[in-house]
C-alpha cells in the first residue's frame, strides 16, 4: 500500500540531466576508456540550468530523488556537488560498483521497487532508452534534452553499464 502521507517522488538522472559531462567525455573516447579519470573529474561539472532549474520547481510539490548510473564509490563527491549547486537535498541512488548492466536495467529496477509504496510523480533523464524503458513500465518521463549528446557515453551507458 502507498504510504498517503508523503510528497511524491520526483527522480533525476546527473550526468546530462544537472550535470554537464562535456569536459570529460575525452576519457570515453580513447581505448581503452579511462573510467577512473571520467569519474574522478565530475566535481568540476558545470550544472546544466534548465535541469537545475526543473529540479528546484519539482521541490516545491515533490520529494527530489536521484537516480543515477554513477558507481557507489562516487557518493561522496556527487552528494558534495549537489550541494555546491544548490540543489535539494535528497536520497540518491547509485549503481553498485560492480553492477555492469545497462541503466535501463538498473534504473527500471529502482523505480519499480521505488513505485511499490511511493507515488513516482516523474523520472527525468537523458538516456533514451532508460526514458522508453520507464514509459513502457507505465512512469511519467521528462526526456532532458538540453545537453550535447555524446555517442561514447550512450555506448558505454547501454555496453558497458558505466554509468
Amino acid at each position: 500500500m502507498k504510504e498517503r502521507n508523503r510528497r511524491p517522488l520526483a527522480l533525476f538522472d546527473l550526468d546530462g540531466t544537472l550535470a554537464d559531462t562535456a569536459h570529460r567525455q575525452r576519457f570515453l573516447e580513447r581505448a581503452p576508456r579511462d573510467w577512473d579519470a571520467f569519474f574522478a573529474a565530475a566535481p568540476h561539472d558545470p550544472p546544466l540550468a534548465e535541469g537545475v532549474e526543473l529540479a528546484l520547481s519539482s521541490a516545491r510539490e515533490c520529494e527530489v530523488a536521484y537516480l543515477t548510473g554513477r558507481p557507489e564509490r562516487c557518493r561522496r563527491a556527487t552528494v558534495d556537488w549537489l550541494a555546491v549547486h544548490g540543489l535539494p537535498r535528497g536520497r540518491i541512488w547509485m549503481r553498485r560498483d560492480d553492477d555492469r548492466r545497462p541503466a535501463r536495467r538498473t534504473k527500471l529496477e529502482v523505480l519499480r521497487r521505488l513505485a511499490r509504496d511511493r507515488e513516482i510523480r516523474v523520472l527525468v533523464d537523458d538516456d533514451e532508452l532508460v526514458c522508453e524503458e520507464a514509459e513502457r513500465a507505465g512512469f511519467t518521463v521528462v526526456r532532458a534534452r538540453w545537453a550535447a549528446a555524446s555517442a561514447a557515453l550512450k555506448d558505454a551507458q547501454e555496453r558497458e553499464g558505466r554509468t
